[in-house]
């Protein structure tokens, strides 16, 4: 809230510490109430307890006076951001929650920063490349330094460090891509190159170098920065590149134009986006073994044989983030493919397939460019510029085709009224639409589905892999398991596809057991959704995650000298988060309890210090002593856990 009508305040962490009133900068006086302001900032709004401010601002030796210190730089701070306040302040507010920081969310940098590079993202996906470049620039400009740079290592500031650094490195690879969807490929590689060194083991740094340097005329310099990840990868981890950069790789051997958006290694017009160049239309050789899904693929299989009597059919496949939705429509597209049809590959409305990948930008013109398989550029058809729905239309009746649309949550209005457009003009058509989208009450899908429903789509939503599922994919890879490994294995991924293929990876004896890991994209997976929520939910998911994988929501709150009711928002964020799960008791309705699932506990577990562990379990174990009805096993293990820190038995 800015202090006066017509003044403007700007709160800046992109660097050091700074407020902007009216673009003058304020005397924020000294570190330690810069430190305390840096505090409340990255709280966003959110209050934050004297307790909490002591402890993050002197973790150790906390001096006698520093509670009446705190008290001491919030009046300053209230008199240098809010001076002609009348009354209580409604910027720096108080109460018994603890003091927090009430802003518009265009007055902190961050918010500027992150809805910029959001801009230029969009932009990007949809051409803009000139207004994409202005917003990205704009707001990479805001950066001054390092983020948080005066609380050092003070715990509180490492994980939004942390946070804003990966979005910084994410806003530098797509000014790469713009830079060469401009043709400014020279530029482009000297950011790629300092993009690697900055993260040398981070693998979409190193498909965007190769990207340049092949772009720019130089594949053989783009195969040897391939071998020379490759090596560090093996050296480092014992990893091989993913299947994505191994196909952007054979690309570039074999000049290929679908996926490498190019005729040859001269500096060609603007190409795909570096996403989708790294992605091949067809499953890798080294995918986990298909299982699980046998009704949907019969479903599809039946919807195929259907769609050759010229009857149209719709399909969509709903599913979270790597849920196997994209590989069950491999698979169907690999049959359709052995059964003659033609197959049209579309992602969040760009062309995947077909003569000229996704350059275009009219959806029609990317539909068709898809579906046409006689090397003409759609966008220079002058039959297909003349009406080119009736075109899209005859394409679709020649010959029995499928058309995969995926990722249609994040498709444009544009592509969702093609869609719709296509849904009511064909009535006699061989095709089958198979539709993939994360979210189905995304608001810009919600028409299109309604009218899909009442044409009689097939819905098709993939749950989690059952344990005889895992038993099949272990048979498949010619791997002996009992049954009680199969179990483990599931209930360790919690039978999501994305998880059991990347712990396939590991060796047998690296995925269950005391030697267990957590396989590296996983992890950082989970690590993505942790800093994304609330400091406080973090904290409580320390101490569930040192309690072992049941809630204990009395123990939680108690530990952490809260009311139980305060914890649900915190339990209901990590719901969202996918950090924790709810398991309902089948036997009475609305009754269940809360779980921490191994794969997210572990992570949580190894966020943390060897010391930090010992003082969560001696914490815990304080709390359990002081109850009547606490289990002497699990009090002991805390105490065990606890090491130097145990509290002494009474």
């Amino acid at each position: 809230m800015n202090p006066r009508p017509g003044q403007e305040m700007r709160f800046g962490v992109l660097g050091p510490v700074e407020v902007l009133r009216d673009h003058v900068p304020l005397d924020l006086g000294p570190r330690q109430r810069r430190l305390l302001l840096l505090r409340l900032l990255v709280e966003d709004g959110r209050p934050v307890s004297q307790e909490t401010i002591l402890r993050d601002l002197w973790p150790s030796d906390r001096p006698t006076g520093a509670a009446s210190s705190v008290r001491a730089h919030v009046s300053r701070l209230r008199s240098v951001l809010d001076p002609v306040r009348q009354g209580r302040s409604a910027m720096l507010v108080s109460g018994t929650s603890g003091y927090a920081l009430k802003l518009p969310r265009e007055a902190r940098d961050t918010v500027l920063f992150e809805d910029g590079v959001g801009r230029a993202r969009e932009a990007m996906r949809n051409r803009q490349f000139s207004f994409a470049r202005q917003e990205i620039d704009t707001a990479l400009g805001l950066w001054r330094g390092e983020a948080l740079a005066e609380a050092g290592e003070h715990a509180f500031a490492i994980r939004e460090r942390t946070r804003l650094d990966g979005a910084l490195h994410d806003a530098r690879e797509l000014r790469a891509a713009l830079l060469v969807q401009q043709g400014e490929t020279e530029q482009a590689i000297d950011v790629a190159e300092s993009l690697v060194l900055r993260a040398p083991l981070r693998e979409t740094s190193w498909a965007l170098l190769m990207r340049a340097l092949y772009t720019a005329g130089r594949p053989v310099e783009a195969l040897k920065r391939y071998e020379r990840f490759r090596d560090m990868l093996a050296t480092e981890l014992g990893l091989d590149p993913s299947p994505r950069l191994r196909d952007l790789h054979t690309a570039i051997l074999r000049h290929d134009v679908v996926v490498l958006g190019a005729a040859g290694p001269q500096p060609p017009p603007p190409g795909p986006e570096f996403t989708a160049a790294c992605t091949h239309p067809r499953p890798a050789a080294t995918a986990a073994p298909f299982a699980g899904r046998g009704e949907q693929m019969a479903q599809l299989s039946a919807l195929l044989s259907e769609a050759t009597a010229n009857r149209p059919h719709w399909a969509v496949v709903a599913g979270e983030q790597g849920a196997g939705k994209t590989r069950l429509v491999e698979e169907t597209a690999a049959r359709a493919e052995a059964a003659g049809f033609t197959v049209a590959r579309t992602r969040a409305g760009q062309a995947l397939s077909g003569n000229r990948g996704i350059v275009q930008t009219c959806p029609t013109v990317q539909l068709l460019d898809a579906l046409r398989q006689d090397g003409k550029d759609s966008a220079e058809d002058e039959v297909a510029q003349k009406d080119p729905l009736a075109t899209v239309v005859r394409e679709l009746t020649q010959a029995p085709t499928l058309v995969v649309v995926d990722d249609l949550d994040r498709a444009p209005q544009g592509f969702h009224r093609l869609l719709r457009r296509l849904a009511q003009v064909l009535r006699e058509a061989p095709v089958l639409f198979v539709c993939t989208l994360r979210n189905p009450d995304a608001p810009v899908s919600s028409t299109l589905l309604a009218e899909l429903a009442l044409l009689g789509a097939a819905w098709l939503t993939l749950e989690p892999l059952t344990s005889d599922d895992v038993a099949d994919m272990l048979t498949a890879r010619g791997e002996e398991a009992p049954p009680e490994a199969a179990s483990a294995l599931h209930r360790r991924a919690e039978g999501h596809p994305f998880a059991l293929a990347e712990l396939l990876k590991l060796p047998p004896h690296r995925r269950l057991g005391p030697e267990a890991q957590v396989p590296a994209a996983v992890r950082n997976i989970v690590h993505h959704r942790l800093v994304e929520l609330p400091e406080a939910a973090r904290t409580m998911l320390t101490y569930a995650a040192a309690d072992g994988d049941r809630l204990d929501l009395d123990l939680l709150a108690a530990v952490q000298g809260v009311a139980p009711d305060e914890l649900l928002h915190l339990i209901d964020a990590a719901v969202t988060a996918r950090i924790l799960v709810w398991d309902a008791d089948p036997g009475a309705a609305g009754a269940g309890r809360y779980r921490l699932p191994e794969l997210p506990r572990d992570v949580v577990l190894s966020t943390q210090t060897p010391s930090a562990r010992q003082l969560r379990h001696a914490a815990l174990a304080r709390t359990l002593a002081g109850r009547d009805d606490s289990d002497p096993a699990r009090l002991d293990r805390h105490r065990r856990a606890a090491g130097p820190t145990a509290p002494t038995p009474p």
